[in-house]
């Protein structure tokens, strides 16, 4: 690597610290003294990828090993790419800056499916070969883990391992085995076969697919004795006794969500019908508090941060919150450090419990009733009503609050028009609750945010098997609720349906989308999640290419005995039970929640006794 050249690129590009490294709590080795070169790559710009609790637990995991070098990589933003093409400077690490190419292992981890195409130009200007099949053993291993990797097909090409759920247990079974072949020697198919035998590890050129004559899969099934029939996905049992980072790297710049990420549990027991969060990340466990209480010390010892943030998919379901956020506020009320609760619920939330976080300072606060009404809420199994909402908003206002954000989803399974209303409607109704206070008892200048996104249909839920609504009715509903929400304080946010509708197909693909990915890169698809680099164009032009009609993904309402893509996954959660609950949605009926009664949806089977 040429750092002179490097450092005068860097004065011609837009945030250059994104690229610099050197950040308090960054990890230096020197490469000379380790077997083992990991670059933790991920398909985003710095300050979101800096921003994902995974990739700092793993970083820090791995450099805990004598024997190995985690470095980072994130995708050049198109100005910074521009200029490494123009000067032919190979995609780098912040740590050490060599290049990507001379390691090991390249980790990808893949948290949305519209980073696909950035996942194949940082593999394009690493100069390693984009198809696993032209990998050499020269090339590193191409690795990915992350929720993506549930349904995995459509970068099956491109991938040679995937690594199926927590990764704590499993990358150090990897980096041990991979440490002994190396040692050894042998081709790189024999360190797969060895791999494969891993539990939760995919190698996907080790299964044929085949199709039915009206395009659907047929079969997937392993073509190696190496190789399980089903990949179990793995998890950790004790969080307590789990690796967590004690130190996390603090950026020069701001980033997405720059504080202490305290992950107080894993799983989710709402059972929300449309999130596949809440399906393939059961079973809930739980960090006591003992543990993270010493973790917040550590934290803010080793990171100098302000902000803690209680993180979980659904935080107020911690069993022991009150007592956790009470003695977190004690412990640090004198250094003024605030926390945050990204996810808290409506039935969840109290006065009393409010008034302890905003002693430091208030945070934003977010409620996502997710459906207008009752009926619709039941469909989906969302298990809050309109009186958690009014009681909620009261206590956030009379609290101090003025500014609150609501978060609904349009296009769910039986959605009609009174739905659409409806979410006008607790718009309004919140509005009231607002004005229905003393005018001393409340903050002035009321600001509520509406924001709805559109619902794609996801593996491994019960709504797996729903179509997605049109494009243009998308764009009727985001019409209808324009007009419906023109009202005073209130502000009206919506997605883009284009790019829900990639994201429909490319949840539910199967490997045939490998060559539409691979076409619409050529055509200069980047950073598709992002509005002002999105072009649909390169995708529409991508399929017919290759002959494929994305419809064939999102607007087709499979049956019950199709074979999905997907089926040779294992995520605990069987197919059945996913099956009945699109039963009861279809009913409207309610599934409670596991801790008030299990409602069998096979957890047990594979992990007894942890759930």
């Amino acid at each position: 690597m040429d750092r002179k050249l490097l450092d005068r690129v860097l004065g011609q590009v837009s945030r250059p610290v994104r690229y610099m490294g050197n950040e308090y709590n960054m990890v230096e080795k020197d490469p000379e003294e380790v077997s083992i070169r990991f670059a933790f790559a991920f398909p985003d710009v710095y300050e979101v990828g800096m921003s994902h609790l995974g990739m700092k637990i793993l970083y820090h995991l791995m450099n805990e090993r004598e024997d190995t070098f985690c470095e980072r990589v994130f995708a050049p933003w198109v100005d910074m790419e521009e200029k490494m093409r123009e000067n032919r400077i190979p995609l780098f690490t912040l740590e050490t800056r060599d290049p990507v190419s001379e390691f090991d292992f390249v980790g990808f981890t893949l948290q949305y499916e519209m980073c696909y195409t950035n996942l194949l130009n940082m593999l394009d200007l690493a100069g390693i070969p984009l198809l696993a099949k032209d990998r050499t053993k020269q090339d590193p291993f191409v690795i990915a883990g992350g929720p993506c990797t549930y349904n995995v097909e459509p970068l099956a090409d491109f991938l040679d391992l995937v690594t199926m759920g927590e990764g704590e247990e499993q990358i150090s079974e990897l980096l041990d085995l991979y440490g002994e072949w190396k040692k050894k020697g042998g081709d790189r198919e024999f360190f797969l076969r060895q791999a494969a035998a891993v539990p939760g590890v995919y190698v996907p050129q080790f299964y044929d697919v085949t199709y039915r004559d009206n395009g659907q899969v047929e079969s997937v099934k392993p073509n190696t004795a190496a190789a399980p029939d089903r990949i179990t996905k793995r998890i950790v049992r004790d969080l307590d006794q789990t690796y967590y980072p004690d130190r996390m790297i603090v950026p020069f710049m701001d980033i997405v969500h720059d504080r202490i990420v305290l992950e107080l549990f894993r799983g989710c027991s709402r059972g929300c019908r449309f999130c596949q969060a809440g399906m393939i990340y059961r079973p809930v466990r739980e960090r006591s508090m003992d543990k993270l209480l010493e973790l917040a010390e550590k934290l803010v010892k080793s990171t100098g941060y302000e902000e803690i943030s209680l993180s979980s998919l659904s935080t107020s379901d911690y069993s022991r919150l009150e007592d956790l956020v009470k003695q977190l506020m004690e412990r640090f009320r004198d250094k003024r450090i605030s926390l945050s609760l990204p996810s808290l619920r409506l039935d969840s939330f109290s006065r009393d419990f409010i008034a302890e976080i905003q002693k430091v300072r208030k945070t934003g606060l977010t409620f996502a009733p997710e459906a207008g009404t009752q009926r619709l809420r039941d469909v989906i199994n969302k298990g809050v009503t309109e009186d958690d909402l009014v009681r909620s908003v009261t206590d956030a206002f009379v609290s101090g609050w003025n500014t609150v954000k609501l978060y609904f989803m349009i296009g769910l399974p039986t959605e009609t028009e009174e739905d659409l209303r409806g979410i006008a409607e607790l718009a309004r109704l919140v509005t009231d609750c607002y004005y229905g206070l003393e005018q001393k008892k409340r903050q002035k200048g009321l600001r509520i945010t509406v924001s709805t996104s559109s619902f794609v249909p996801k593996p491994f839920t019960p709504f797996q098997w729903e179509p997605q609504n049109a494009m243009e009715e998308l764009r009727e509903k985001q019409r209808f609720l324009r007009k419906a929400l023109r009202m005073k304080h209130v502000e009206y946010n919506w997605n883009d349906p284009e790019l829900s509708f990639l994201e429909a197909v490319f949840a539910r693909g199967d490997r045939r989308l490998g060559a539409v990915l691979l076409s619409a890169w050529k055509n200069g698809a980047r950073f598709d999640s992002w509005a002002d680099q999105f072009r649909m164009d390169c995708w529409m032009d991508a399929f017919r290419r290759n002959h494929l009609d994305p419809g064939f993904y999102v607007y087709r309402k499979r049956e019950r005995e199709e074979v999905l893509p997907w089926d040779h996954i294992d995520v605990g959660v069987s197919k059945a039970f996913l099956w009945k609950e699109k039963e009861k949605a279809g009913r409207g009926e309610r599934t409670p929640d596991c801790r008030v009664s299990c409602s069998g949806c096979g957890i047990r089977k594979t992990w007894e006794g942890i759930c």
